[in-house]
């Protein structure tokens, strides 16, 4: 089955590796990209130079399309008031770990909003596909992207983001369920629908004129193919790809997939400040509580949350970190390279279909 969407990127197989920040290689997305998938390289924890490196590597590494994706969420409003009453709501933990975090927190992710230098490398060096998550970077910023040739993709988990999407003249639709690890793509945080994957493919290819691409608890070629038969014309997999050889998820991470916790996830915004779906660990049950005081700003938050992760881990306590993953993340397999997971995906899709 070839899609208008595939036809589009050139790719051969309806698969996006989804771009996961700190899991996501150079290594997996030129993997991915190589085996006809379309493979993500996540730039939006890195800083310019960061991102002209990555770049360069994954350009020596394939000749084949690739995203590359950035976050647009509104730039922190910090607030020391609050940011305190949250580092005081976590000191029983820094002092269990004996650390302590300095005020002011910090907004340790720039918003390709207001990253220009990074706007400017992506006319540089346009690659084939840009995405957006937590919202779109202004007109001016998207037509020029789209006079360079870049394909656009941006995240949607309702359909008012879909309008908005399509309104600003974006070329395809990420369709972002509830199932979905990691961070949520909701424009507003304060309002997230929590539209399961299915629903939302249905409600995006009846009323938009987009492509949509599937996104959430997608772990199989049965889940590819009822994500096609529902309208979508490609999926994105993140979770699917965390246990492969290139994945850059560590040893603590691994170990939770192949467990049976990998059973219980949850969706948070205590660990970064915006709600994230991950593996259910001590930062989730003892610090996202009820009562507990309103949440620094996205990604001042994070600020906190990486700090005292560093702190546990130092004592070697795992239970603090970001480990996203999906609704359906049991049915994750390891000890694949990327290229050997597409195909085992190829052809469960293709025998299903």
């Amino acid at each position: 089955m070839t899609t208008p969407l595939l036809q589009r990127l050139g790719l051969a197989h309806p698969i996006i590796q989804a771009p996961m920040a700190g899991s996501s290689t150079v290594a997996m997305a030129a993997a991915a990209s190589n085996a006809g998938a379309l493979g993500s390289l996540a730039l939006g924890a890195s800083n310019v130079a960061q991102a002209r490196e990555a770049l360069a590597q994954l350009q020596a590494l394939t000749a084949k399309p690739f995203n590359v994706n950035f976050f647009c969420h509104q730039p922190a409003q910090l607030d020391a008031t609050r940011d305190a009453a949250w580092l005081q709501h976590l000191q029983g933990h820094l002092d269990e770990f004996g650390g302590s975090i300095a005020l002011p927190l910090k907004e340790i992710y720039q918003s390709f909003k207001v990253d220009t230098g990074m706007q400017q490398l992506m006319l540089e060096q346009p690659p084939k596909v840009v995405s957006f998550h937590f919202g779109l970077p202004s007109a001016a910023v998207i037509q020029s992207l789209k006079q360079a040739g870049v394909f656009l993709l941006a995240s949607a988990t309702c359909l008012d983001e879909a309008r908005q999407i399509e309104a600003a003249g974006i070329d395809a639709i990420v369709a972002q369920g509830i199932e979905a690890g990691g961070h949520r793509g909701i424009f507003d945080q304060d309002k997230d629908e929590e539209i399961g994957t299915f629903a939302l493919v249905r409600l995006l290819a009846q009323h938009s004129r987009l492509p949509v691409i599937a996104a959430g608890g997608i772990m199989d070629g049965k889940g590819i193919a009822a994500a096609l038969q529902l309208g979508a014309q490609a999926v994105q997999m993140g979770t699917a790809f965390l246990l492969t050889r290139e994945s850059g998820a560590n040893a603590a991470y691994r170990a939770l997939l192949k467990s049976e916790r990998a059973e219980h996830t949850r969706v948070t915004a205590a660990i970064s400040g915006h709600r994230a779906r991950g593996i259910v660990n001590r930062f989730m049950q003892e610090i996202d509580t009820p009562g507990a005081p309103p949440i620094p700003a996205y990604p001042a938050a994070y600020d906190a949350g990486k700090q005292l992760n560093a702190m546990a881990v130092a004592r070697d306590v795992h239970e603090f970190g970001a480990h996203w993953a999906g609704q359906a993340a049991a049915l994750i397999r390891d000890g694949l390279t990327v290229a050997e997971l597409v195909q085992v995906l190829v052809q469960e899709w293709q025998a299903t279909a």
